[in-house]
């Protein structure tokens, strides 16, 4: 899995075009390289997690894959925050059997 998403890392990083679609919007290339050379293994963890947790069918794993990288750095503080609520305050401790 991690070198199959490496791969895809590379490609896009490599990729020579002056554009890049992401979740259909045109990107500048350059924005997008900056963003997945920025990518660390806090967000291939978190993109692993995604995958493992979505029961969407994915019709296009490539693409999901590229918007999810992309999206990364942007979502994952929200969504380890919005965990964190959930556990403490929403009933994610009594789910678990914590309480």
């Amino acid at each position: 899995l991690l070198e199959g998403i490496f791969d895809l890392i590379l490609e896009t990083v490599l990729c020579k075009n002056e554009s890049i679609i992401i979740a259909s919007n045109k990107y500048p290339a350059e924005l997008v390289r900056s963003k997945f050379l920025k990518l660390n293994s806090s967000h291939l963890n978190y993109v692993i997690g995604c995958m493992k947790n979505t029961t969407t069918k994915i019709t296009n794993i490539k693409a999901y894959m590229v918007t999810t990288l992309y999206n990364a750095p942007s979502t994952i503080n929200h969504y380890y925050q919005q965990e964190v609520q959930h556990d403490m305050y929403g009933g994610g401790w009594h789910e678990k059997g914590i309480v």
